[in-house]
């Protein structure tokens, strides 16, 4: 039987999980590479990073948010030092990650589950990168095509890892494919609690059919990409992401969705354009769900109560309950 989870790690320790407050649940300060921040410090604008980070974040405590999970584990270039720089002067609580992304190292893909979960509950119980700052989710990740060979040994290993700490699973995943059911099928196979994972970018599609079986499953629904493009970038528009919102609602699975952005503060240097194009397309950064997507919410006929679940109440009953 799993232990409550009634405290959760952040970069500067452990607060208790009802004091999470509004929280986003999956952002990016930095986006990188695994070794760059050390091994080739001049390919990324680190300091300014931090800086514009800080400011940002700080704004966004003023409106009111108090929690971010930075969704970077180590082969997206984590950079704990930093989340827990940006945490201390913003204020805004931050959880890390442990976990993989698409970028894992091949010898991972090579291994066995057994030889990667003690990696993951390291970073968990005792720390990351020989420090006290310890991961409060783990995450895993799968692109278009569906679970690779390697990728499934990862899933297995983050579904082992979260059976012997408690701590929740939180995905990449992509959604046109219906790619959340073939994380779901292997983390289920493997004894998972469903009710502690969180299939994420689960707006970028609106087939319903998918996402409410997924729900039906027992996992929760991360709409984690706001604002959204175009429809002509082959995800659903702005208007529709928001509308799914409302649908989900309507279908009586408020209390199993949360909202987020996926939005990186800065990525590396040969990405400086598509840093720029980015805030300039979300000139609110992480404060863009507040500012937009909850007032059209309620004004199409959404409840406070109904809106402040989405934000506040779910992730605090995501990352705390265990039945």
């Amino acid at each position: 039987m799993e232990k409550e989870m009634t405290s959760i790690n952040t970069v500067l320790g452990t607060t208790e999980v009802e004091n999470l407050g509004y929280t986003l649940v999956h952002e990016h300060i930095l986006s990188t590479s695994a070794g760059l921040q050390t091994t080739y410090p001049e390919f990324i604008n680190r300091q300014a990073t931090i800086d514009l980070a800080v400011k940002h974040l700080q704004e966004c405590y003023e409106e009111g948010i108090r929690t971010l999970v930075d969704m970077a584990p180590f082969d997206l270039g984590r950079d704990i030092h930093a989340l827990a720089e940006v945490s201390k002067k913003s204020r805004v609580q931050i959880v890390t990650t442990t976990g993989c992304w698409l970028n894992f190292p091949r010898e991972f893909g090579l291994a066995t589950p057994e030889a990667l979960e003690p990696l993951f509950i390291k970073e968990i119980t005792e720390g990351i990168e020989n420090t006290k700052i310890k991961a409060g989710v783990i995450k895993a990740s799968t692109a278009a095509g569906g679970v690779t060979k390697g990728g499934e040994t990862v899933l297995r290993a983050v579904a082992r890892a979260h059976k012997a700490t408690g701590i929740p699973i939180s995905t990449h995943t992509f959604a046109p494919e219906r790619v959340g059911t073939q994380q779901v099928d292997i983390l289920e196979d493997e004894g998972v609690n469903l009710n502690k994972v969180c299939i994420g970018h689960s707006n970028d599609t609106t087939d319903m059919e998918y996402l409410l079986n997924l729900l039906q499953r027992g996992v929760w629904l991360g709409l984690d990409h706001f604002p959204g493009g175009n429809s002509s970038d082959g995800g659903p528009d702005r208007q529709t992401r928001i509308l799914l919102v409302k649908q989900l609602i309507e279908a009586g699975y408020g209390h199993r969705i949360m909202l987020s952005h996926d939005f990186n503060i800065t990525m590396h240097k040969s990405n400086e354009t598509a840093s720029q194009e980015r805030w300039e397309s979300n000139p609110d950064g992480f404060l863009y769900i507040k500012r937009k997507v909850l007032p059209q919410l309620l004004e199409s006929g959404m409840t406070v109560q109904q809106i402040k679940m989405l934000n506040e109440d779910n992730p605090r009953t995501f990352f705390g309950s265990t039945s």
